[in-house]
């Protein structure tokens, strides 16, 4: 639900275009107090959810659409990214980072894993009909 402390960015589902989410979360997030640790930590997160959302999600359709919405309100800034997919099967596992640099696995689950570490809140949801969101909380002064 959209309100005066909600910011919504509708994407075409292109990759590249998670940078202008990026700089969007990034301005939000300092204007309310957040440090540039966790303002780099919110962007990684954000960019991690709709790169997913493109290629995992959306499966790389031209046509399909990428929403992010942003809101900070009782200290916690809630990211949501939601796209037009069937969502996960599955929650991937924790990969084996050192696998993953030494290129003995694919970094498949990475960007979940990222995401889990960085925000404070992450949840998959199924949207009945209306494809998959990715909603994330990171409280201010963590």
């Amino acid at each position: 639900m959209l309100d005066e402390q909600t910011v919504e960015i509708n994407l075409p589902n292109r990759l590249g275009l998670e940078r202008l989410v990026m700089g969007s979360v990034a301005a939000l997030a300092k204007s309310v107090g957040f440090g540039p640790s966790r303002v780099e930590d919110l962007k990684t997160a954000v960019a991690e959810a709709c790169i997913n959302a493109v290629q995992h999600g959306n499966k790389d359709r031209p046509r399909a659409r990428v929403i992010v919405t942003m809101n900070f309100k009782d200290n916690v800034f809630t990211v949501s990214v939601h796209d037009e997919g069937e969502g996960l099967k599955s929650e991937p596992k924790d990969p084996d980072i050192v696998r993953i640099l030494d290129n003995l696995d694919p970094p498949v689950g990475f960007g979940t894993f990222l995401m889990r570490k960085l925000m404070d809140q992450v949840e998959f949801l199924k949207k009945a009909n209306q494809g998959h969101e990715v909603r994330m909380a990171m409280k201010l002064g963590d």
